[in-house]
């Protein structure tokens, strides 16, 4: 009995942000698209990044001049086609006696910096005296401390939103969207046509697809995605991986997100206001092997953790104050020599004609330039997938969340009489104007608008809604990657029951499958908290 057969003018393997942006720039350009993703969507690099839209300020260092101009541009448009997820950030360079980025240095970056962001929407930079910097980061050391810098960049609370959207966007257009497809192998066929064998990892099934140009957008694991062509290819991935750690705000931690050098290696890293926590990051170490396997070694934390108190000595931080950590594997070009801060973020598309025409990978990239990325990509290969060349639009049209006046959804969400004003916030927060949707659901099922976590104030509704509607599968999708509960500081154990009462009660689920999925959600999560419990 042969393999069911599905047929595409492109098939983009990844589901992460450059995979989702791809795929939705594809579809609204009128091509059959079809995106395969072995794992959930944004399962992997795009959330475990340090969640900002930005510049790159650090990239001028390396006059990497190109990337941050493209990167500046691409943020001015996210803040105006994702508003609800996307937001102004204020950043704080604290310049200390010593320093290898001086006052001088660090103005310099900041009027250059400003220069490429012609054109913004956000305030311009400012040189602050220290009372000034302590007012922003009222427990910085002020032993050293010469002053700061003060400028904008953007934060994305939710990178898991921005992928979920783009997804649910190429959907709409016409895209098939398949998570947990696993791609085993890559078959060259007659003329420009490459078939691919899968295994759908939810019924444990085989199946063929076959698409006429085939874009692996896989990340981290775009070399494993090319071992399944019968043909010997080079290694294109170097990857370096990045940790971050995940507090709670400490007695006078700071009110704007720190940009801030570390005194043992020189490498600038962050410490941010995030989601009512305080998100620290990151580091850059060359790794090999699955990404899956990889996580935060000790000395990464301890790393962390003595830079900050070193900043921030009155946060006497300690592992015990780690609500949970994560670690992403960066897909960048294959440098085997050479600092891992050198290595370029800019992202490449490899053709791998004539070994297999039809067939191209992304190698790096970054989450602010995704859009770009996409388009680049599709103006590529449009033509090649057999389509008229079609304009681009994913640079005027808004993703599915801010469609509608956040005020608007805002005053509608005034409305609902069932709904607390945490659920309100949250709502409006997570999903923007698709949040009446949910209000809406929550409002015809009363049972449906009750709160299932107290930290994020998410409802039940949002469970029914990501199953039906978000292209979920699993609590873990939900809770980890749709209305964000799993992001808590208990990690969303408490949320987890409630939502699991609610499918159960509203899908039906039975005892095998809430055993399952009870199994499947702390197998996630206990990676958050390894080196910890």
């Amino acid at each position: 009995m042969s393999k069911p057969r599905d047929e595409f003018d492109l098939v983009v393997i990844g589901g992460g942000i450059n995979g989702a942006g791809i795929a939705r720039d594809a579809a609204l350009r009128g091509l059959r698209v079809c995106l395969l993703e072995q794992h959930d969507l944004c399962h992997a690099t795009s959330r475990w990044s340090s969640r900002l839209i930005h510049g790159g300020l650090r990239y001028l260092e390396y006059a990497e001049l190109g990337l941050v101009r493209e990167s500046l541009r691409e943020r001015e448009l996210l803040l105006h086609l994702a508003p609800h997820l996307v937001k102004p950030l204020p950043m704080l360079v604290p310049i200390y006696r010593g320093a290898r980025r001086g006052r001088f240095l660090i103005g310099a970056g900041m009027r250059l910096y400003e220069l490429l962001s012609i054109g913004k929407s956000l305030p311009g930079y400012r040189m602050l005296t220290v009372p000034d910097a302590v007012e922003r980061a009222p427990a910085i050391e002020t032993n050293g401390l010469r002053g700061a810098a003060h400028y904008y960049d953007a934060q994305v609370t939710f990178p898991e939103r921005l992928v979920v959207e783009n997804a649910v966007s190429a959907a709409a257009a016409g895209a098939a969207i398949r998570s947990y497809h696993r791609v085993e192998s890559l078959r060259p066929g007659p003329g420009q046509a490459i078939t691919l064998g899968c295994t759908n990892r939810i019924h444990d099934r085989a199946l063929e697809i076959r698409g006429r140009v085939v874009v692996n957008a896989a990340g981290p694991w775009v070399d494993h995605v090319l071992d399944g062509l019968d043909r010997e290819l080079p290694g294109l991935i170097g990857g370096t991986k990045g940790s971050h750690l995940v507090i709670r705000e400490f007695t006078g931690s700071p009110k704007t997100a720190c940009y801030i050098e570390a005194e043992s290696d020189g490498r600038p890293y962050f410490v941010i206001p995030w989601n009512r926590l305080l998100l620290i990051g990151t580091t850059d170490i060359r790794c090999s092997g699955n990404p899956d396997d990889v996580t935060a070694d000790p000395d990464e934390l301890d790393y962390l953790l003595t830079e900050t108190n070193r900043v921030f000595p009155m946060a006497q931080l300690g592992r015990d104050d780690v609500l949970y950590h994560y670690t992403g594997v960066r897909p960048l070009p294959r440098r085997p020599k050479g600092s891992e801060g050198a290595i370029t973020r800019r992202h490449l598309l490899r053709d791998h004609s004539p070994q297999c025409p039809g067939l191209f990978s992304v190698i790096g990239g970054k989450l602010t330039t995704f859009r770009n990325l996409a388009e680049e990509v599709v103006d590529q290969v449009q033509a090649l997938a057999g389509h008229a060349n079609a304009t681009c639009s994913t640079d005027s049209m808004p993703l599915p969340g801010a469609e509608q006046s956040l005020d608007e959804v805002a005053a509608e969400l005034n409305h609902c009489s069932s709904l607390s004003n945490g659920a309100r916030e949250h709502l409006l927060a997570v999903y923007g104007s698709r949040a009446g949707q949910v209000a809406v659901l929550a409002e015809s099922h009363p049972d449906l608008a009750r709160e299932i976590d107290p930290w994020s104030h998410a409802i039940a509704a949002e469970i029914v809604f990501a199953l039906e509607h978000e292209l979920a599968t699993c609590l873990a999708d939900v809770l980890l990657r749709r209305c964000m509960v799993g992001l808590s500081p208990d990690l969303g154990r408490q949320g987890f029951e409630r939502a699991l009462e609610v499918a159960a009660s509203e899908l039906g689920w039975d005892a095998a499958r809430a055993s399952a999925e009870r199994a499947e959600y702390n197998n996630e999560i206990s990676k958050l908290r390894e080196l910890l419990d």
